[in-house]
């Protein structure tokens, strides 16, 4: 199996009026698995079939290992790009055996019996289906139906594997079982991919790094504990994962933290971030739920404090999830905590964070 790197210079994709994909730049290194992220209609689609060869851009350049295979004056066909790519629809064919299934691009390029033989056994085994070659589409499930999917992909040793919202038809267990499987399998043979998913728990459960999109444009690129932790606006914010979005000032810049001032007057202390905040600017302030405690066992560390009143309280097994209004502040905010429930709809108290939990936005 082999690894290439990825470069995306620039690339456009216009239909008529409308901007699918505008002007992005991106390097995937040999190796590495990267998603893209994003809403319906965002471009990530768009753009991974235009890596497949399955779209012509209208402007700019897709190269692997330096060689161009996309730009204003040279398309490769898809059948001569060397990658593979896994659907969402699995696309397998129901009348064929799970062998024949995976073995049908190794026929197609002619190699003989034997080596398609050894190749297809080799990758049944590689996805746990090496018992299940003789079986029919229809005899499996639809995580198995995509592992066969999976195998076929990887039977023709594509350099590049893209997967397109692969686990969309899957139920909620399978999806978290399949995702931690492809994975996996994707760092035992160590090739490059390109996956595609508008789920926040895949793209940050298989990636090396995520790429958010927007209207045809990426907002962020980074590692997964990066896009979380330190969302750059408050869409990246909302997108992937949950967050509190607050109105607020910077009152005062000091050594190591800024002053902040909320809509019903109350300072707050905010880590220092490098985005060079001046005094009477206003922001965005981003708090996760988690990052929000009720009893404060460290004040030198929790001491940004807030009284709140509590709305209501959804119990979901493993997490609790308080709605909470702060008073003169609008709207209703989340904190999230481990059971046994503490409060009632109608309690008040005082929720802690720390100054790093505060992350300042633009938008």
């Amino acid at each position: 199996m082999t690894d290439s790197k990825l470069e995306i210079r620039n690339l456009v994709k216009q239909y008529g009026n409308v901007t699918a994909v505008n002007g992005i730049n991106l390097s995937i290194p040999k190796g590495k698995l990267v998603s893209f992220l994003g809403p319906s209609g965002c471009g990530k689609t768009t753009t991974l079939r235009m890596i497949a060869g399955l779209e012509t851009p209208t402007s700019g350049e897709i190269l692997v290992d330096g060689k161009v295979l996309s730009d204003s004056h040279t398309v490769t066909l898809p059948e001569k790009r060397n990658m593979s790519m896994v659907f969402q629809s699995y696309a397998v064919w129901p009348h064929m055996t799970v062998f024949d299934n995976v073995g049908y691009g190794l026929k197609i390029r002619k190699m003989n019996k034997s080596a398609i033989t050894a190749k297809v056994n080799e990758v049944l085994g590689l996805v746990g289906l090496k018992e299940y070659g003789s079986r029919f589409p229809t005899q499996l499930s639809g995580g198995q139906q995509q592992r066969v999917a999976l195998a076929r992909a990887l039977a023709n040793e594509p350099s590049i594997l893209l997967l397109d919202e692969p686990l969309c038809n899957l139920d909620a267990k399978l999806r978290e079982n399949m995702r931690f499987e492809i994975r996996s399998l994707q760092q035992r043979l160590g090739i490059t991919a390109v996956y595609v998913t508008h789920s926040q728990d895949e793209a940050l459960a298989v990636s090396d790094e995520i790429v958010i999109m927007r209207s045809g444009q990426i907002l962020q690129k980074g590692a997964p504990e990066e896009i979380y932790s330190r969302p750059n606006c408050s869409f990246v914010a909302d997108f992937i994962g949950l967050a509190n979005n607050l109105n607020t000032e910077i009152i005062a810049v000091n050594s190591d933290s800024y002053q902040i001032r909320l809509d019903n007057g109350q300072t707050l202390t905010a880590a220092l971030d490098g985005k060079g905040w001046k005094v009477g600017d206003v922001c965005r302030l981003l708090i996760r739920p988690e990052n929000i405690v009720f009893d404060a066992w460290n004040k030198e560390l929790f001491y940004n404090e807030l009284p709140v009143s509590i709305d209501n309280v959804s119990f979901t097994g493993s997490i609790v999830n308080y709605f909470v209004h702060a008073n003169g502040i609008e709207g209703s905010y989340r904190i999230q905590s481990t059971p046994p429930l503490r409060y009632s709809a109608g309690s008040q108290t005082t929720c802690f964070f720390t100054p790093d939990a505060c992350i300042l936005t633009k938008d």
